[in-house]
């Protein structure tokens, strides 16, 4: 009677094991949302999520495996990112990574509890998101764009590589809070060097192409292009009327500079993204985002595409070549 038992029991918990198993591989499914602030064929977004997703997949985590990842693409609209925020936070997911300041915004509007990881935000302490960069105190940390600092320094490279400057057009997006700090940054330094500003709202391509037209009617002018999605979102047609118009034009990210854009200074934002995996795989394994301090870019790159320098009739300073880490032929 106890041999049949123990047989009967033996074989129940056989039989059982199969669904305790399958119920632990579904328990062990998390879950990630993405909202990223660029269109969805965004070469430069696209490059971004394939970063973030080959980061995860060195860290253990497998899409359709042990993860489900839900991607919404804001576009740079403001109703569209509130919407997509919405959405993802309806799909419980255990976190979000968000891409650029609107994002992040908007979803902070719909929860403050849900951990958030974000990149390519330029000042997360201003924009309300965190209390510190060292203590973010909250459900939101990630990885700073750049400090406001290197606003200026865009200026002092354009200056070096045009002497005789005299404007400067400053593209940015006002409805951005980051755009009008770029904007007062670069304004800090122009008087020391003689430049008078004039920025350049980035809403819609033809408010970008009037402005550019016009500020090229007069000499010695040139153009400073600050991060934004709307940057992003127009980046073809600012470098081509730069090009009609024969500006020197200074900008954050290297994809403009492979796409003919003059030179550029700024951080590599692709990485930022693997990092951004890195802290996503340590809230999926129980740290808080208000223990994970704000990262700041440790390397900048200087990328100048030399095709475009000799098409502006440029002669670049040696000592500016040198110090470049990539020269685009």
């Amino acid at each position: 009677m106890e041999r049949r038992e123990f047989i009967v029991l033996l074989g129940g918990a056989a039989a059982t094991l199969p669904l305790a198993a399958r119920a632990q591989q579904a328990g062990q499914m998390r879950r990630i949302g993405v909202l990223m602030n660029v269109a969805a064929a965004d070469p430069e977004g696209q490059a971004q999520v394939a970063a973030f997703l080959q980061a995860l997949r060195q860290l253990g985590w497998s899409e359709g495996g042990n993860v489900r990842i839900d991607t919404r693409w804001g576009e740079n609209d403001v109703e569209r990112d509130r919407r997509y925020a919405a959405e993802l936070l309806a799909f419980a997911p255990d976190v979000i990574l968000a891409s650029g300041t609107l994002s992040v915004a908007a979803l902070r509007r719909v929860t403050r509890t849900l951990p958030i990881v974000f990149a390519g935000v330029s000042d997360p302490v201003g924009a309300g998101f965190v209390d510190t960069l060292a203590q973010p105190s909250g459900n939101v940390t990630g990885f700073m764009i750049f400090e406001y600092s290197l606003s200026g320094k865009w200026l002092e490279l354009l200056k070096e590589i045009a002497p005789r400057l005299m404007r400067a057009a400053v593209l940015r997006d006002a409805a951005n809070p980051a755009g009008i700090a770029q904007f007062g940054a670069v304004q800090a330094v122009a008087q020391s060097l003689g430049v008078e500003l004039r920025p350049v709202d980035t809403r819609d391509a033809g408010e970008i192409e009037r402005a550019i037209a016009s500020f090229a009617r007069a000499a010695n002018g040139g153009l400073i292009v600050t991060p934004s999605a709307s940057v992003s979102v127009h980046h073809d047609l600012i470098v081509m009327l730069a090009a009609r118009y024969k500006l020197p034009a200074v900008y954050s990210s290297r994809p403009m500079v492979i796409g003919g854009g003059l030179i550029c200074y700024g951080p590599d934002i692709v990485d930022q993204f693997r990092q951004a995996a890195g802290y996503v795989d340590r809230i999926l394994k129980g740290e808080k985002p208000a223990d994970l301090p704000v990262q700041a870019p440790t390397k900048y790159e200087l990328v100048i595409n030399m095709k475009t320098a000799r098409a502006l009739g440029l002669d670049l300073p040696a000592q500016l070549l040198a110090r470049a880490d990539e020269m685009i032929e």
